[in-house]
């Protein structure tokens, strides 16, 4: 038995009009196919001259309830569900008049849109979530064996290019694979519906105060810290009792961590990922590689922290040298000083659009580059580095859609998915509080919120050093606070003096603070909570330093 399937009668309904009209004239004139449709779809092809026959001539009724209603009729999805080998279901057909119908063609009221502009309203939400389309695409995709389903203007060229080899036919191995994408499509269509839902349903919690504060919990004994409450039950809504991922594979990586191990970049279809790895445009330089993408993602979100133009080199997913400064030329120079033998093969991430000046300072010397990534590039600035570096990945992120979005954090570990709300940029500053005797000065506070916010893209145990906009000593992934403490000291060297100092979380004892302050270290920002935090000020005090407490961690793993 042939598994070739005469295409007689198809069903076009579909809010994307590209290419609907070229699609459904091949249909007709090449093929002789007869066309049902719907609504401002049939107005489309009659416009163009085809004959059209309308839905509610099928059914014989008319569409209703604003359009809510159109396509739910037993002879639109007996003629698309009826297994045609099967005496029994053509016998019903015949008895009620149903004619099978052979291709469905249909994409969906467009949701996603509708959501992602600015001040949407939840009815206006909700008038475009597609009932008809999906039952339809469901309905033809189930029954592949004998209907053909599609779904996206992308796929309009294949099926015609199956019609015109097989002679007006579908062959099985094409209706299954569209079969596939139709539920692909299907799901994520609800899945950005449930998404949507689920935020709605957020937004309501948190707009609703609690019956009844929790109350503060007793400080345990050893090493306990104010970071180690329970998060509210109210900030525990934010986080949803199911999530169902919708991504779409960009790019084969080269490999993935290591030659023997496979990688590929998806990336969620959303106005999220604007201004992001996910959605950067390569602009030049060799293909990118995995970890390409994960120390250039590091960089970019530590830049990102600032206002003032900043740069960040990242080796090894963990900051090496950040500097701010009132240019981004400037702003590099300072990073780069930073640690420039880490900076060597580092990647180098920009907060603001490269000007000339910038590149310059970028191409200058004999640096080595893995990565640039930044908001855009001049045209000259651009040209300049490609001429610099053959290899050299140039990457354009644009401009983020938002700065302090609410997307969830999501880490993935065997057999699970660890999920938490994202450490924004930022930070508010209210809680902080001077524990030392002195306060600190104003140059001393412009370099300790620096270091506070490099510290928190430094893998844990972190120690940041800063000085004059920069940092001179970074000491990051150790398993103890001191040890991390001497890696920052030890990069510094003679730089340590005059320098400040962050920690990623609490001084458990006075050691790592004392070795800072012996270094020559001015001021110290750290969260505080420490049953021994008494011990750390007294040291600061007696080196007449100063020291910030800011209430909250920043642990990174």
């Amino acid at each position: 038995m042939s598994d070739l399937l005469p295409i007689r009668r198809a069903l076009l309904s579909v809010s994307d009009k590209t290419g609907l009209v070229e699609f459904a004239t091949a249909l007709h004139r090449e093929f002789g196919v007869e066309l049902i449709s719907t609504g401002g779809t049939a107005r489309a092809l009659r416009q163009a001259g085809l004959p059209v026959r309308d839905v509610s001539d099928v059914t014989g009724f008319p569409e209703m309830l604003d359009g809510r209603v159109k396509t739910l009729h037993p002879l639109i999805h007996g003629g698309l569900l009826a297994l045609r080998d099967n005496p029994e279901h053509v016998q019903a057909m015949k008895r009620h008049g149903i004619e099978p119908i052979d291709l469905v063609c249909v994409n969906l009221y467009p949701f996603r849109q509708t959501i992602a502009k600015p001040d949407v309203r939840f009815e206006e939400a909700i008038e475009n979530i597609d009932i008809g389309g999906p039952s339809m695409i469901r309905s033809a995709a189930k029954n592949h064996r004998f209907v053909l389903v599609v779904t996206s203007p992308e796929h309009y060229g294949k099926v015609l290019g199956d019609l015109r080899e097989h002679g007006g036919s579908c062959c099985a191995a094409h209706r299954l694979k569209q079969a596939r994408r139709a539920f692909v499509h299907t799901a994520e269509y609800d899945a950005a519906i449930a998404a949507y839902l689920d935020q709605a349903c957020r937004d309501a919690a948190r707009s609703d105060p609690p019956a009844s504060l929790p109350s503060e919990q007793p400080q345990r004994a050893g090493e306990a810290s104010m970071m180690e409450s329970p998060v509210p039950e109210s900030e525990a809504a934010t986080l949803p009792a199911q999530i169902t991922l919708r991504l779409r594979r960009r790019q084969i990586l080269r490999y993935g961590e290591n030659p023997h191990q496979q990688g590929a970049l998806y990336v969620e279809d959303s106005d999220g990922s604007r201004g992001t790895l996910a959605t950067a445009e390569q602009l030049h330089g060799k293909e990118l590689s995995y970890i390409n993408l994960l120390d250039a993602d590091a960089a970019l979100r530590c830049a990102g922290e600032f206002d003032a133009p900043a740069a960040c080199i990242v080796k090894h997913a963990t900051p090496c040298g950040v500097g701010t400064a009132d240019s981004l030329a400037a702003a590099f120079e300072k990073a780069y000083a930073g640690d420039p033998q880490a900076a060597f093969g580092g990647i180098v991430a920009l907060n603001r659009p490269v000007d000339v000046p910038a590149a310059d300072a970028i191409a200058a010397g004999n640096k080595f580059l893995e990565v640039i990534v930044a908001p855009d590039y001049d045209e000259s600035a651009l040209e300049l580095l490609k001429d610099r570096w053959k290899n050299v990945r140039l990457l354009r992120c644009g401009i983020p859609a938002q700065r302090g979005s609410s997307r969830l954090s999501l880490h993935s570990i065997w057999g699970g998915y660890l999920l938490q709300t994202p450490d924004d940029p930022g930070e508010d500053e209210s809680p902080w509080r001077v524990a030392s005797q002195r306060p600190p000065s104003e140059t001393e506070m412009a370099d300790l919120r620096i270091a506070w916010r490099v510290c928190k893209h430094v893998k844990s145990n972190a120690i940041v050093l800063v000085k004059d906009g920069r940092t001179v000593g970074i000491g990051g992934g150790q398993v103890d606070r001191v040890g991390a403490a001497q890696v920052a000291i030890g990069k510094a060297a003679r730089e340590a003096r005059g320098s400040v100092a962050a920690s990623d979380a609490f001084f458990p004892f006075a050691d790592g603070p004392q070795l800072l302050l012996e270094a020559g270290v001015t001021a110290i920002i750290q969260p505080g909570g420490s049953v021994r935090d008494s011990q750390t000020l007294a040291a600061v005090d007696a080196h007449g330093a100063a020291m910030i407490l800011t209430g909250r961690r920043h642990f990174r793993h």
